[in-house]
């Protein structure tokens, strides 16, 4: 059964996240059609409200929401009234009056999504909100492990750098843990969380972790942005202590160890140049997969009449 919104992982089911997975094998698909687009959508608004900077996310939704054949509006925070006070509660509402259908909103405040969606019948989807969550990039992280290992229970995850402040790290750890998958963080021990709720192991020592023979290293972007204090000496140090260097990438290449990077990436920080080349990185895949779940996000999501 759809739901309204999309706000986190941490309350969908299995069979849900099942669901929308197999949704998004069809929806991939018509990426290879001459027309690359479908009706599902269509006479349906969708506004992109986001308050943060994104590249990725943003052109990704843009694009789901114009193959599913509906209208987007994206809204320029920039050039609103939000510049002269006004509060999100008042531009939700003004924006409600244009009775759009779905709003997809990054904002830099965790929990900001579930308030809009209680405020308005539109189907709110969460784009980033703080360090809480990042849905559809774990379901798009999940999408993309299942292509490579379509049975992924038992398989393992590495996850690289900088936990503390990474909502990607959070929602990917979520949905991976409930498809059976084994997650391990490893980083400096001042970007990692004190306590690990999933029950997953923690390391500080790159060789340490290798040990735990991981199927898959997944490196997230270090954002500075979010970083109030100093938590490593420099970004040079941190490359060379976690950061995916070119005698890494050659071990992981002899091992058969897939790699992961949700974008964009910091180069010479958590990946060396040739690492982009990588015959198993999965980069520019997670990027097409994220608009064919995205898709099915959009279509599984039910706003409520009236």
């Amino acid at each position: 059964m759809a739901r309204k919104d999309l706000l986190d992982l941490a309350s969908l089911d299995r069979s849900e996240i099942d669901h929308l997975l197999e949704q998004a094998v069809p929806f991939k698909e018509v990426f290879t059609r001459s027309v690359k687009k479908v009706p599902a959508l269509k006479g349906k608004s969708v506004l992109m409200l986001f308050y943060e900077p994104s590249t990725r996310t943003h052109s990704s939704f843009e694009v789901a929401a114009k193959r599913l054949s509906a209208d987007v509006t994206n809204f320029d925070v920039a050039h609103s009234s939000v510049v002269k006070g006004e509060s999100v509660r008042e531009t939700v509402e003004t924006l409600q009056a244009m009775r759009t259908d779905y709003i997809v909103v990054r904002h830099g405040r965790s929990g900001l999504p579930a308030m809009i969606a209680s405020q308005t019948k539109a189907s709110v989807v969460n784009a980033g909100d703080g360090a809480h969550a990042h849905p559809t990039q774990g379901l798009l992280d999940a999408f993309t492990l299942k292509e490579v290992f379509p049975e992924p229970e038992g398989r393992r995850v590495l996850i690289v750098g900088d936990i503390l402040h990474s909502r990607v790290a959070r929602s990917t750890s979520k949905v991976l843990k409930k498809l059976g998958v084994e997650v391990a963080y490893l980083g400096p021990g001042s970007l990692l969380p004190r306590t690990c709720p999933l029950g997953i192991p923690r390391f500080t020592d790159y060789e340490e972790a290798m040990r735990w023979k991981p199927d898959v290293v997944y490196l997230l972007r270090v954002q500075m942005e979010r970083q109030e204090a100093q938590f490593f000496p420099s970004l040079r140090e941190y490359h060379r202590v976690y950061g995916m260097t070119h005698e890494r990438l050659k071990r992981i290449e002899d091992a058969g160890i897939w790699l992961m990077h949700p974008g964009p990436v910091n180069r010479g920080v958590e990946l060396c140049d040739q690492a982009m080349d990588y015959s198993r990185s999965l980069i520019n895949t997670q990027v097409e997969n994220g608009i064919a779940v995205r898709m099915a996000v959009l279509y599984w999501l039910k706003p409520r009449e009236g």
